[in-house]
């Protein structure tokens, strides 16, 4: 499996992984830096690639720890080169290009898997296989409150895009694969804009159910958090300990990636996050992404002052 990208994620979670999964084989890496690559590589006592060809030649699957609109193309050409994916989310930021690589994933006849953190992480999978069976649920609610890049916060994983793309796009997907997991499939979406780069959804499911999300990476400091619940005829469902460390631990959860990438790449089923999914997270986004802009852009007219009595 080899893997592409040297970030923090590539170094802090996907390069250890893979050289340790008893079932996977770090066959090499590969870089926009190659000096980058190079040290991660020797870390690992792997391979480090200057020709990403061939990296995909001498792999049997292909991790991604790149940004989205760097990892599509690429993912295209490994697909193409026959490699299995391990794509992060979100796939990418534009639908036509999300489109493009379900498609070249269904050409090759390659397996898939997109790494959301929530999803694989096994206590909150666990958590969230539970409460789909005991659905249904009236409503529920996904709210992401990060200070990442507000002026008083702080983070490690600092990079061009989330700084462009804000909480939408970085943590929209977060949200929608918990709340899908539980709900079903989101047949529409209704968005609105907050303050700095804060957006509200407002997200309709396929078996009736609504639910929403508010998502920002530019919240105070003091006013950050989580919030995950979902309400229904058994009350209101909260993760125990929700928002603590254990429930989102990258390590155990891009394993559990792993792993369900080298079943369904063994003829096992797909996983239900494949690129299928990760496409149809891409269009919900984009299409909230739209519904916002156009909300920011539109002047409501002054309202006149108040009249004395």
């Amino acid at each position: 499996m080899g893997l592409i990208g040297t970030g923090p994620w590539a170094t802090q979670t996907h390069a250890p992984v893979l050289a340790g999964h008893p079932d996977a084989t770090l066959s090499g890496i590969w870089g926009r830096r190659p000096k980058a690559a190079a040290e991660l590589a020797s870390a690992h006592a792997t391979t480090a690639y200057e020709d990403v060809d061939e990296l995909f030649a001498a792999s049997d699957a292909v991790a991604f720890a790149v940004p989205p609109d760097v990892q599509a193309p690429l993912a295209e050409r490994a697909a193409a080169a026959g490699c299995h994916l391990l794509l992060d989310k979100p796939v990418a930021t534009s639908p036509a290009a999300a489109r493009g690589l379900a498609d070249a994933v269904e050409r090759a006849g390659v397996a898939s898997v997109v790494f959301f953190t929530l999803r694989f992480a096994p206590p909150m999978a666990q958590w969230l296989a539970r409460r789909a069976d005991e659905g249904p649920w009236f409503t529920a609610r996904a709210d992401w409150y990060s200070s990442f890049f507000a002026a008083d916060g702080t983070g490690d994983f600092d990079s061009p895009w989330r700084a462009t793309k804000g909480g939408l796009w970085d943590v929209g997907p977060h949200a929608l694969a918990v709340l899908t997991a539980v709900l079903g499939e989101v047949t529409s979406v209704t968005a609105a804009p907050g303050p700095e780069d804060t957006v509200h959804l407002i997200l309709r499911h396929a078996g009736g159910a609504s639910s929403t999300a508010t998502l920002t990476l530019r919240a105070p400091r003091a006013a950050e958090g989580l919030t995950l619940e979902f309400r229904g005829e058994r009350g209101t469902a909260v993760p125990p300990g929700w928002g603590e460390s254990g429930w989102g631990d990258s390590t155990d959860a891009f394993r559990s990636a792993v792993d369900a990438l080298v079943r369904a790449a063994g003829g096992g089923e797909r996983h239900a996050c494949d690129v299928r999914f990760g496409l149809r997270v891409t269009e919900i986004l984009a299409d909230a992404e739209r519904q916002a802009d156009a909300r920011r852009e539109t002047k409501l007219p002054a309202q006149p002052p108040p009249r004395a009595s």
